[in-house]
């Protein structure tokens, strides 16, 4: 699970934005010392997530507000289900409740997805990954419903880790300057970051492995025949990665060609949020 620590400046700029100066709507109807009860309310079958990040944002927006849990994050959850109750002052419920709601409803479709994904490579040796296509602002809360539905993070952000793309590769003038360049500037950087090169063909993929010196590569819109020869001649001796277009029709397919990961962009870019709703009882 993730450190509290590391959500708490995404909670706080989040209810930051909601909240502002107070929820009017709450302060000026309910009386300030009424108390009222909640249940989190699921509307359809899927895998849930978000439950420890409600827990906090319960916790910052009123610390009088008593949460119980009646599942875990990952759990496999059935339409009609509750997922929690909370009780409390009625003005907290309702100022915590949107926030919750856009959250959980995001991460638990997240999850979702990602462990369908799973199911689908069933046993493979191969991982499923995101990628830093996710909603700016939410990535940390994406990336960690990816690893509720038991799913892998790639790289957090641009700072920590080297990823060559084709840009970077046509940028620098090619694969080995780029790789050159790499090298040297992480020397004199002092920075010790795994290094990931894209290859675009086979051709691409022989040169990286002549040079050497990376930790992966990645095999970016390659057939899962093209895939399957890329993976014969790398031969374990870097990690190897597919990516590019890939779907849930195609990922056995990649997985079955031995490769290490396959990073799936869709798992954060392309989501409809699960139903759940937070209702007075």
């Amino acid at each position: 699970m993730i450190k509290k620590e590391k959500v708490l400046p995404f909670i706080t700029a989040a209810l930051d934005e909601d909240i502002r100066e107070g929820d009017h709507s709450s302060l000026a109807c309910i009386p300030k010392d009424t108390e009222g009860r909640a249940q989190l309310l699921i509307k359809e079958d899927g895998i849930i997530a978000g439950i420890h990040l409600a827990e906090w944002i319960f916790e910052i927006v009123d610390p009088k507000i008593k949460m119980l849990n009646r599942i875990q994050d990952g759990d496999q959850v059935r339409k009609g289900a509750i997922a929690f109750t909370v009780e409390g002052p009625s003005t907290s419920l309702l100022t915590a409740e949107r926030l919750v709601l856009n959250c959980m409803q995001r991460m638990s479709a997240i999850a979702t997805k990602t462990r369908d994904y799973m199911k689908l490579i069933e046993g493979t040796k191969t991982t499923i990954l995101d990628t830093r296509k996710t909603t700016p602002g939410m990535r940390i809360i994406e990336k960690w419903a990816v690893r509720i539905g038991g799913g892998a993070n790639h790289r957090f952000g641009l700072y920590d880790m080297i990823m060559l793309k084709d840009n970077h590769i046509d940028f620098a003038g090619g694969i080995p300057k780029a790789i050159t360049k790499v090298k040297k500037y992480l020397k004199n950087k002092n920075l010790d970051l795994r290094i990931e090169v894209e290859a675009r063909n086979i051709s691409e993929v022989k040169e990286i492995v002549s040079l050497g010196g990376i930790h992966r590569i990645m095999l970016d819109n390659f057939t899962p025949s093209e895939t399957k020869e890329a993976v014969q001649f790398i031969n374990g001796t870097f990690e190897t990665e597919s990516s590019g277009g890939i779907t849930s029709d195609t990922i056995r397919a990649y997985a079955e060609c031995g490769v290490d990961f396959i990073s799936v962009g869709a798992l954060t870019h392309s989501i409809n949020n699960m139903d759940l709703s937070l209702k007075a009882y």
